[in-house]
């Protein structure tokens, strides 16, 4: 019950990062933190990774319940 409540909660929490890499990058808002300014670029990169892990994380759930596995 664990396992699953943690891949639900985590890939939904990748998904949101993701679709926040994405609108940022389609409408260039920007982000400051403190006085320096995050590069867009960053997004190029947190847009693939942060919907990767979400993608593994249905994956793994998937996986559990075709499977039958249960965490200890």
């Amino acid at each position: 019950m664990a396992l699953k409540l943690y891949l639900i909660v985590s890939g939904a929490i990748f998904l949101l990062v993701g679709i926040f890499h994405l609108f940022r990058l389609l409408y260039a808002w920007p982000i400051a933190v403190g006085p320096y300014l995050v590069p867009l670029a960053l997004s190029y990169v947190g847009c693939p990774v942060s919907t990767a892990y979400c993608l593994w994380a249905a994956w793994l759930l998937r996986a559990t319940r075709t499977r039958g596995l249960v965490a200890a």
